[in-house]
């Protein structure tokens, strides 16, 4: 994990600074002159030849400082906290909404192979995977939120509510840990849409996964003893194919969760939502290299603990593996 993260800070940190552009102008202003442009490339380091910032970045890095953003002047560790745990609940949300939705479509095509769910699970599977997320998002915006009035629109919360005091930066476990039952339902309500935006294309290539796992377990010679020698459908089911059928779609599973929680710019775009998205996106165009490679940082780290989890709930699932 070591090396994934320092070959992720190297190639970030390389990549940024070829960019044919100046940070102190991008975030000065075309205004600004020649001397306070220089003096702020002193102030920043970015004077230096870039084997030494990378060495000062680095350093700096051992002792667990992520530097200053030069758009915001804020320590970096200080923005992600703001920013972080909003994308990290919109994230969780997508990730149950995907499993509730992919998990038993896909089981029901393959239990109902080439039969009418069987074909309807291929349907959302096609049509939840090609569809663009800005497009469902604007279509569920438009639909739910405009015309039916059913859910709240844009935002963590609606604006007349008071947030919770700030304890985890996560809503609705901030509402908990307050006792103010107003606002969890209110944050619950605001993460029905772009957590199901976000999620519908785990979703999609959820169901796909499973049911291809499924419909190869269901084939296999155990599943016919044990369904010959009279155990119950529900036991052969869970017990027997779901289980062992259920390495590839950890996998999958863990994959997305990585995905989702650095790539959901478009959906926290739409739905104004307050997350690492938008602060990546907005560090990237104004040119803010440390605040980037802050971000790159935390979406590797979030990639490597996400799949070292997953190794280690193969053992969990399959007996077969074990850590020796």
């Amino acid at each position: 994990m070591v090396f994934v993260l320092w070959g992720v800070t190297l190639a970030a940190f390389v990549i940024s600074h070829v960019v044919p552009a100046d940070p102190a102008a991008a975030a000065l202003g075309n205004n600004a002159r020649e001397a306070q442009l220089q003096e702020f490339r002193v102030r920043n380091g970015l004077d230096k030849p870039m084997v030494v910032q990378y060495g000062v970045y680095m350093e700096r890095l051992f002792h667990g400082d992520l530097g200053t953003s030069l758009r915001t002047q804020n320590g970096i560790a200080a923005d992600l906290a703001q920013f972080f745990p909003a994308t990290l609940e919109l994230t969780l949300v997508a990730v149950i909404f995907a499993l509730f939705i992919g998990l038993p479509l896909g089981m029901l095509a393959a239990l109902r192979h080439n039969r009418p769910p069987d074909l309807l699970a291929r349907v959302f599977a096609l049509v939840g995977g090609a569809t663009p997320v800005y497009w469902l998002a604007i279509l569920a915006l438009n639909v739910f939120h405009e015309r039916l009035g059913w859910l709240p629109g844009p935002g963590r919360i609606d604006a007349y509510s008071l947030a919770p005091p700030v304890v985890t930066g996560l809503v609705t476990v901030d509402a908990l840990l307050a006792h103010d039952s107003e606002v969890l339902v209110d944050a619950l309500r605001h993460l029905i849409l772009p957590g199901l935006v976000l999620g519908a294309f785990s979703a999609a290539l959820l169901t796909r996964m499973t049911r291809s796992a499924m419909l190869e377990v269901l084939s296999q010679d155990y599943i016919r003893t044990a369904r010959a020698k009279g155990l119950p459908g529900r036991r052969v089911i869970w017990k027997h194919a779901l289980r062992n059928a259920s390495l590839p779609i950890l996998t999958v599973l863990g994959s997305l969760f990585g995905s989702l929680l650095t790539g959901a710019v478009l959906t926290e775009t739409i739905f104004s939502w307050p997350g690492i998205g938008g602060y990546a996106t907005s560090s990237a165009v104004s040119l803010d290299f440390p605040a980037v490679m802050g971000v790159t940082l935390v979406a590797g780290l979030a990639y490597s603990v996400v799949n070292l989890l997953v190794d280690l709930l193969y053992v969990v699932f399959d007996p077969r593996i074990s850590f020796s």
